[in-house]
């Protein structure tokens, strides 16, 4: 799943995602809305991790929705 598609399922994302980053308060999740640099940020900012990291972690997290979703779609064929 690419960052705009998250842009455009980004409730659908951030239920999932909220479980992850729990230290991102509401109004940081309305702030980043599924813009990848915001989220990066605040997971730098409340996590104390470096830029590639928090990356590497917001980008994992979009494949592992990718997956559960596709998973999900499987189960119905």
């Amino acid at each position: 799943m690419n960052w705009d598609q998250i842009e455009g399922k980004w409730k659908r994302f951030s239920g999932s995602a909220r479980e992850r980053w729990g230290k991102l308060s509401k109004d940081n999740w309305e702030t980043v809305a599924g813009k990848k640099d915001q989220l990066v940020g605040r997971i730098q900012e409340k996590y104390g991790v470096v830029r590639a990291e928090a990356e590497k972690q917001a980008d994992d997290r979009a494949l592992a929705q990718k997956a559960e979703r596709e998973r999900h779609a499987a189960t119905r064929l």
